[in-house]
């Protein structure tokens, strides 16, 4: 079994200097590095650039990087060229270790690090406790070909990531023309050149549509309620209680759920919810965050941060439209000029059902919308199941490659072979 080795005895640290400037130009300036750009890859993120000094830690593509002090104390990020900001380190190593597969090892260790931090008021890294870490020194080519299968999952969890974006992008883009232009009886997305459209209260829109009062289309407005005793009474089992942290843009999450016991679901039936209703969070951060109830196994409720929304016509494509004019900048601009008048932080049910909608006369469009927004979902569900897949992956092969448990005996015949 190869040996463990401690960090103290092959790992120097740099701790990066603060900045002599910001937002300097110019042949003396050079990026400042910053844990959202090393986060993002360099990508999407705010890039700020420095005075290079004699006392600034610059660093390399490839280098690792500790995150020192703040918040998420112990994060093991992966360098690119620029200076090192003052609250990470470089993690520099002796070569006896290759540096993708030190950087692996370090990161497979981040959760413990993360979670050892000291101090008060700003968290840090306990020096001592890092010093004292472990990692497990293989051949340099076992390390190598460890990094190349983690590299190759990295890769391509960054290329699903991509298409998850670029899908994102297209589906916002798909639901705003449905939403506001509709699909006409030929299956064809209309267009003021080829249709006739109107102005309304939330803007153009066919004229086959109206601009409605969501007062005009529900049979319910109201919230759920928080039983007697809060969460003392929650059980592992019983009738699914809903609460504001289940309800997302992308539908029901049930990951973090809690369940009541039945005497005390009978005790609250108004808070009752049934496929096809659409819920919105009406209070808190994340108020707007709006779905709609998929079929769910026995009987479900809500708690008052949460309103039910129940269409006097309510299919499973009626409630789709709902949410995604809900979930739109037309639903979404409504409730936060509604919030912003109010005299307390959240939405009470005249304001819900005063919101203003572009509603579809022909009840057979909303099927068509609904088909192609959910065609649209269930193209992100397959690359989201698939991240989620990779991630998992990852995790174990983390977990085996870099402790000894499972080794790279294939790759390593290959790689001896080459080298002899």
């Amino acid at each position: 079994m190869p040996a463990k080795l401690r960090l103290h005895s092959f790992v120097t640290l740099e701790k990066g200097k603060p900045p002599a400037a910001l937002q300097i130009y110019g042949p003396e300036s050079d990026r400042y590095l910053t844990p959202d750009y090393l986060r993002k890859g360099g990508e999407c993120a705010v890039v700020k650039t420095t005075k290079t000094i004699d006392q600034s830690v610059r660093v390399d593509d490839g280098d690792t990087i500790l995150l020192w002090d703040g918040s998420n104390a112990g994060e093991v990020l992966l360098g690119r060229i620029g200076i090192l900001a003052s609250t990470m380190s470089r993690a520099s190593h002796t070569e006896r270790f290759d540096s993708t597969y030190f950087f692996y090892a370090l990161k497979h260790l981040e959760p413990y690090l993360k979670g050892q931090t000291l101090g008060s008021g700003i968290p840090h890294i306990d020096k001592e406790i890092f010093d004292n870490l472990e990692i497990t020194e293989f051949e340099l080519c076992e390390q190598s070909k460890i990094a190349e299968v983690l590299s190759t999952v990295d890769q391509a969890i960054e290329q699903t990531e991509t298409l998850i974006t670029k899908q994102q992008y297209i589906k916002i883009g798909l639901e705003q023309d449905l939403l506001t232009r509709g699909i006409d009886e030929h299956g064809s997305l209309r267009s003021e050149q080829t249709h006739r459209f109107k102005d309304s209260s939330v803007g153009r829109i066919p004229v086959e549509w109206s601009a409605v009062k969501l007062d005009r289309l529900v049979s319910r407005v109201g919230s759920g309620v928080t039983p007697k005793g809060g969460e003392s009474v929650y059980t592992m089992e019983g009738v699914l209680f809903i609460r504001s942290q289940n309800v997302h843009f992308d539908g029901l999450r049930l990951d973090d759920v809690a369940y009541i016991p039945e005497r005390i679901h009978l005790s609250m039936l108004r808070s009752e919810v049934f496929e096809n209703d659409v819920l919105l969070n009406i209070t808190g951060a994340s108020i707007g965050r709006c779905c709609r109830v998929p079929k769910i196994d026995g009987s479900a409720n809500v708690n008052q941060h949460v309103c039910t929304v129940r269409l006097l016509n309510s299919t499973e494509a009626t409630a789709g439209f709902l949410v995604g004019v809900l979930a739109s900048h037309i639903g979404q601009n409504q409730i936060t000029q509604l919030n912003a008048g109010s005299n307390r932080e959240g939405l009470n049910y005249q304001q819900i059902r005063s919101l203003v909608l572009p509603w579809p006369i022909d009840d057979s469009e909303f099927v068509r919308i609904y088909s192609k927004i959910r065609q649209m979902s269930n193209h992100l569900s397959v690359y989201r199941t698939s991240l989620s897949k990779l991630h998992h992956l990852k995790t174990g092969l983390m977990h085996d490659l870099l402790t000894g448990n499972r080794r790279v005996t294939a790759l390593l015949e290959r790689c001896h072979k080459n080298t002899n």
